[in-house]
């Protein structure tokens, strides 16, 4: 480390790395600011996975970022958000990898309430995700309240404000007081049995109030206990702690909130004159907070006007990139034509192999040898066929009876053309047909001989 974190380096004869200058001026940051407080508005808040937390934390004219670590983000992770104005405690440092300008935290609080403003926020957070607040579980109050019960200190002004309301303006209800500590160590167990107590005895409505006080004196309206109490009261429930511009959790559970214990009474109570006057007063409030938001918006938008980057840089980056791109396919349609030559090639090569007239030629010599070949072979089969046809007209002669008649013998046929091998065939005066060699002749049987023995 430095000696003196001021003292001026000799950088015309040491060289140094970027790892190296960023260390350096990581270690002066962090001597000379080893501990401050910061105060800003949150702006682009991260909550990754890991547990921790980094934000840019900013004011009208500059900006810083953040990091706190998991460890210290544990109580105020799921208060935090954009737009919260928070006070940070933590050392300087850079982030060696990026050369980055950074606060390293391990304390974090909303600017002006303290802790106890962390903690109201995160326990309005998870009540508000369990729809403790959602407005389709909250009923409506009674337009005409017989019995209304009053959950409140049985001393101070705060009862006796509401009595006297009551008995100016509605002097028929019955008011009944469930007491409760309203302030101190057991008052948050006290409030949460007076709740339960006030809920069974068939009240049209109940009245939790209190006098307005400090934030730590209002507290046990802002306990989990008290809460869930008044979510699970089947009695409408009117929430009237502190002053106007009080507001506690109590407040989001409950059906509706006053903002005095005396608007809780004139709420249960009401006359037309009140009600104008009520409307008036929300119509002033209405105004006020319209301006409150405009005005936040407004700062909002020339916070992002003042980030906003100019056109040209995106264009030039895309336009880069158009280059990059224009130039990598290029490279690749001259590699896509080069291999379809290849392939046109290697096709035409194969198809020069296989050519028809190639084949044609290879069929017509052997269409030429074929036809010079198919007149011997048919000379030679009729040869062939004549040599055998004479043999078997020598065979047939010889046997044939015709040659047999050449010699001078006869055939004889009866009557039905059958021939005559015996003479026990005939009968005298039977007609026989003889065949000669030459003509035919017809006879008649005068006489039957037998055979005469040898």
């Amino acid at each position: 480390m430095l000696t003196d974190p001021f003292q001026r380096l000799d950088l015309d004869r040491e060289v140094l790395t970027v790892s190296q200058l960023n260390g350096r001026a990581r270690l002066l940051l962090e001597d000379v600011f080893a501990r401050v407080w910061v105060e800003g508005e949150i702006s682009n808040l991260a909550l990754p996975a890991s547990g921790h937390v980094y934000f840019t934390l900013k004011d009208k004219n500059a900006q810083v970022r953040c990091a706190l670590f998991r460890q210290n983000a544990l109580r105020v992770r799921q208060a935090l958000r954009d737009g919260l104005a928070v006070r940070v405690r933590g050392k300087v440092s850079l982030f060696e990898g990026r050369g980055d300008f950074q606060l390293i935290l391990d304390l974090i609080e909303p600017a002006g309430d303290g802790a106890l403003r962390l903690a109201f926020e995160a326990l309005k957070e998870k009540l508000a995700a369990e729809g403790l607040f959602a407005a389709e579980r909250k009923r409506a109050l009674p337009a005409h309240p017989r019995r209304v019960g009053i959950v409140s200190s049985p001393t101070g002004a705060v009862i006796r404000d509401i009595v006297s309301v009551f008995r100016r303006r509605a002097p028929q209800v019955e008011l009944t007081l469930v007491p409760t500590a309203v302030q101190g160590f057991d008052a948050t167990a006290q409030i949460v049995r007076a709740l339960e107590l006030a809920d069974r005895q068939g009240f049209d409505a109940l009245i939790l109030a209190r006098g307005g006080g400090s934030l730590e004196d209002l507290w046990c309206f802002n306990e989990e206990a008290v809460a869930r109490a008044v979510a699970a009261c089947r009695t409408p429930v009117v929430s009237a702690v502190g002053h106007e511009t009080d507001v506690s959790i109590a407040d989001f559970v409950a059906d509706l909130r006053a903002p005095t214990p005396s608007a809780a009474a004139e709420l249960l109570a009401p006359h037309s004159d009140d009600l104008r006057l009520r409307l008036e007063g929300l119509q002033r409030r209405l105004r006020l907070c319209l301006e409150q938001r405009l005005q936040r918006e407004r700062l909002r938008l020339e916070s992002l006007s003042r980030r906003l980057r100019h056109p040209r840089e995106r264009l030039l980056q895309q336009s880069q990139r158009v280059d990059d791109l224009e130039q990598r396919l290029a490279r690749a349609i001259d590699r896509r034509l080069c291999s379809a030559h290849e392939r046109l090639a290697r096709l035409e090569t194969r198809l020069s192999a296989q050519h028809p007239e190639r084949q044609l030629k290879m069929l017509r010599q052997r269409l030429d040898h074929l036809a010079a070949a198919l007149p011997r072979a048919m000379d030679a089969t009729l040869k062939d066929r004549r040599q055998s046809l004479q043999a078997l007209a020598q065979t047939l002669n010889a046997v044939s009876p015709l040659a047999t008649l050449s010699r001078g013998y006869a055939i004889l046929l009866d009557e039905h053309g059958r021939a005559i091998r015996a003479a026990a065939q005939t009968v005298p005066g039977q007609r026989l047909h003889a065949r000669l060699a030459e003509g035919e002749l017809d006879l008649r049987v005068e006489a039957v001989s037998p055979p005469q023995p040898d």
